[in-house]
């Protein structure tokens, strides 16, 4: 008889490393450091002596300190989104999103601060009209012209942030713009080397800003771009088939080479260009709508935008350029041995791989979906057979939202309190893990509803696609 072989087992999937709980701590302190020690060579430079000699002194003193802060807070918001793996894993991109703006809104702040002490402060010393010593300091002074461009181009950054601003502009517009933030940062270097005297005080001084600027521009090059680039070529992803789950849902199948050795876990996203003419450039995020595989993954989209849209076009054999692995929506942060999804829309894709990949015995998960009609329900062959095979309880939860007040419900349990609802689902939800991913306003709710029904805090997982 011939001899059997058995095939060789299938290689392991590479799993993220769990993430230090300290690492989180660690990055606060040293953004706090870098402050102190910006204002300390601002103090070494005689800028607290200067506060007392007159007003045009104090005013420009002032006025060196709000640059300086300014600056290393520009920096410091472009290191934030960076996606430097420690720090991205540690706060979650939908954290880091916001602090991001908070930066940003306070170093856009402290740049205006500082142009406007200065000009009044040298126009005092001058003795001259205000808007003549502007004028002087744009046209005279080494590098302030590239400066004033650079004040420019954050302007157009900071005013398409406002929230109003946001809610008018398509993602992909508004990505393109806040591109803008880079060109601020690299126009505004000459005027504060050549006329900065903060920043050639002394030798220190120096090292702490070149290695300020160097720590930035290596991240944005190490972790935005060489990174990504790394991975594409390494698996070589394409898609394979685009498949149709509702009348404005899709999922696109991709396969490559290696996948298992990409440090993925289920609910996380990655941002995707797909090669297919016009418009590739534009990044998306999408999460992985299935646990990953060893030689494929898949995303599903709805049709929210330009970048959603033109999934269903296209074709098999597409390459994608990939940026990723995001997201702290995983298991890593698990508390027990129960879970419970709660999933509105398209929300529904990082919960489904989450229900495949999750450890937990039959009985232990449970998965409420919202959606508004039978129809929108996706995945629902693949959900009924996690339920039979892994025996997670479902309940579909179908029908338009209740109008009357903010709520999880459909308008059908519009007489149930939300967390008396929850707490019919779901009796013992303080013993379960909670993930919610859904429409902002729908998981403020859903989320509400889990704390007023008595979830510790630390049992709640959620993460926000914002921008």
């Amino acid at each position: 008889m011939p001899t059997l072989v058995a095939p060789p087992p299938a290689p392991q999937r590479l799993r993220p490393r769990p993430t230090p709980r300290w690492w989180r701590d660690a990055a606060g302190v040293a953004t706090w450091l870098g402050a102190l020690l910006v204002t300390a060579l601002w103090l070494k430079g005689r800028g607290l002596q200067n506060l007392g000699s007159s007003p045009a002194d104090l005013l420009t003193s002032v006025g060196r300190l709000t640059g300086l802060v300014a600056a290393y807070l520009l920096l410091l918001q472009v290191f934030l989104m960076a996606r430097v793996p420690a720090i991205e894993r540690s706060f979650g991109q939908d954290e880091l999103a916001r602090r991001h703006r908070l930066v940003g809104f306070w170093s856009f702040n402290l740049l205006l601060l500082h142009i406007g002490l200065i000009t009044v402060g040298y126009a005092m010393t001058g003795r001259v009209a205000i808007v003549s010593e502007a004028w002087t300091i744009v046209t005279t002074y080494a590098g302030m012209l590239l400066a004033t461009a650079a004040t420019a181009a954050l302007t157009a950054v900071a005013v398409t942030s406002v929230k109003l601003a946001r809610r008018r502009l398509r993602y992909e517009s508004w990505h393109l713009l806040h591109l803008y933030a880079y060109l601020g940062v690299g126009l505004s270097i000459p005027h504060e080397i050549w006329t900065g005297a903060d920043f050639i005080a002394s030798p220190l001084t120096r090292l702490f800003w070149w290695s300020t600027y160097a720590v930035s521009a290596g991240a944005v090059l190490v972790f935005r771009i060489g990174l990504p680039v790394w991975r594409t070529l390494r698996h070589g992803i394409t898609v394979t088939a685009v498949t149709r789950e509702s009348s404005d849902v899709v999922t696109v199948h991709m396969g490559g080479r290696g996948l298992h050795r990409l440090p993925v876990a289920a609910g996380q996203f990655f941002v995707f260009r797909f090669l297919d003419g016009p418009g590739w450039s534009r990044g998306n995020p999408y999460s992985l709508s299935a646990a990953p595989r060893r030689d494929r993954v898949q995303i599903t989209a709805k049709d929210l935008g330009d970048g959603s849209g033109r999934l269903a076009s296209l074709r098999p054999g597409t390459r994608v350029l990939i940026e990723g692995p995001y997201g702290r929506l995983t298991g890593e942060h698990l508390t027990g041995s129960k879970v419970t999804m709660m999933a509105c829309g398209i929300g529904i894709t990082p919960m489904r791989a989450l229900l495949e990949d999750l450890p937990y015995a039959p009985g232990n998960a449970v998965l409420i979906y919202r959606a508004r009609s039978e129809p929108d329900l996706v995945f629902r062959d693949a959900l009924d057979a996690l339920a039979t095979e892994r025996g997670v309880t479902i309940h579909y939860l179908t029908g338009p939202r209740i109008r009357s007040r903010k709520s999880w419900l459909p308008e059908s349990a519009k007489s149930w309190r939300d967390s008396q609802a929850l707490l019919k689902l779901v009796p013992d939800l303080r013993d379960h893990d909670v993930f919610v991913c859904g429409p902002d306003e729908w998981m403020d709710a859903a989320c509400a509803a889990a704390l007023d029904a008595g979830l510790p805090v630390e049992r709640l997982h959620q993460e926000r696609f914002t921008w």
